[in-house]
């Protein structure tokens, strides 16, 4: 990997810093499910405003798609950050381009932090649009990447500004280029991938890569239910992608040329309802009914995974095995968590989870700090996992 920048290498004392972060987080009813993406920003910005920089903290928040959105609005998470960052003053105001801007900006004072409305209330932040760019790039001396769940994308604030403005990496984006460099590089084998979430479409690359590397792939969520259809079981009602068949048996036969083992539920959890508490059975995965919903891996699945794992030496997540955000359907992650994380504890497996439904899962039952390395993305890294260059972190490379 080349040499990136890194913040404490860059002066920021009476400067002007702008800085993309991910507080792209869980929110219910206005209330903040998951606040971990948030805290991991916090060593960056508390650097900064200790340091005497004017900070213009600058991200996303949902799929707004161009249009100003109030259920979108960063103000969401105003208050969370505020708490967290305390003393240090946070403004906020309401755009993210345009002369509002530029004269809220000016009127902040070094040592404070002002917090832009979501760039994708532009349409230009997608499209990684040069005017919206430079405009961004126009209000600082220096630009700070601390998003690496976001930097598989080449967006405006991602590409865009690095391009016209000296850049490098913040701590959170360092800390993980740090540890998934060295602990993928250290990682022993055998190596076991889990793999979950709702569709294969979004994770055919990633599939296709696992399987020359790791010797045993374990599918869970949507996904396995896909897979079970191409192999001829019914999947009843369940979330599956009937028109990937061929390519589900293709990532099969792809393993199976590499010796890895792709590792299917064996019984499965499934209701009539897909809501919480619903009425549930545990059945083999050739006995469900056409009116049925998987919505979780079986006691048989569970131990059969808790007996594999005693052969493996590394273990990377991404991807819940169930729906784990409906109790008691969060029990086939959970139960893989807590063996993963014993395991880890024991010195026996080097444990690396990545992605907003898994962090959220393992910081839901307490158990994320006992896994060797949590990494905050999901697109990115699996992009990462891929061995595809992101274009976020190219933009950092020392020229």
């Amino acid at each position: 990997m080349l040499k990136f920048n890194r913040l404490k290498d860059c002066a920021v004392a009476n400067k002007n810093v702008i800085v993309r972060v991910d507080i792209n987080v869980p929110i219910v009813d206005g209330i903040i499910e998951d606040d971990t993406r948030i805290k991991a920003v916090l060593p960056t910005l508390n650097y900064l405003a200790k340091n005497n920089a004017k900070t213009i903290l600058i991200a996303h928040f949902g799929r707004p798609e161009g249009k100003f959105d109030n259920k979108m609005s960063l103000k969401l998470v105003l208050k969370r950050l505020q708490e967290l960052l305390s003393p240090i003053k946070v403004l906020f105001i309401d755009d993210c381009i345009g002369n509002k801007v530029q004269e809220a900006v000016s009127n902040t004072k070094y040592g404070e932090i002002i917090m832009l409305e979501n760039l994708r209330f532009y349409k230009e932040e997608t499209e990684n649009d040069h005017e919206f760019s430079a405009f961004l790039a126009s209000l600082a001396n220096l630009y700070v990447n601390d998003a690496f769940s976001c930097s598989h994308r080449s967006h405006a604030s991602i590409t865009g500004i690095p391009a016209i403005l000296k850049s490098c990496a913040g701590f959170q984006m360092e800390y993980e280029l740090d540890n998934l460099t060295n602990l993928l590089e250290s990682a022993k084998k055998p190596m076991m991938a889990i793999v979950g979430g709702a569709k294969v479409s979004t994770k055919i690359d990633l599939l296709k890569s696992l399987a020359t590397k790791s010797q045993a792939i374990v599918v869970g969520g949507g996904m396995a239910n896909t897979f079970l259809y191409a192999l001829g079981f019914n999947v009843g009602k369940s979330l599956y992608e009937k028109d990937l068949k061929t390519t589900s048996l293709e990532i099969i036969d792809i393993a199976k040329n590499n010796n890895c083992e792709i590792i299917l539920p064996i019984d499965v959890v499934v209701v009539n309802e897909f809501k919480a508490h619903s009425p549930y059975s545990i059945k083999s995965i050739s006995s469900v009914n056409d009116d049925e919903i998987i919505v979780d891996i079986g006691e048989n699945s569970i131990q059969k995974l808790l007996e594999k794992l005693q052969n493996f030496k590394t273990v990377v997540w991404n991807g819940p095995l169930g729906a784990f955000e409906i109790k008691p359907f969060n029990r086939g992650t959970e139960s893989i968590a807590k063996i993963i994380a014993d395991l880890t504890d024991q010195k026996k497996l080097l444990s690396i989870a990545g992605g907003g439904d898994v962090v959220s899962a393992l910081n839901g039952c307490d158990l994320a700090k006992k896994f060797t390395y949590i990494s905050t993305a999901g697109g990115a890294f699996l992009e990462w996992l891929e061995g595809k260059e992101l274009p976020g972190i190219l933009a950092l490379y020392q020229k």
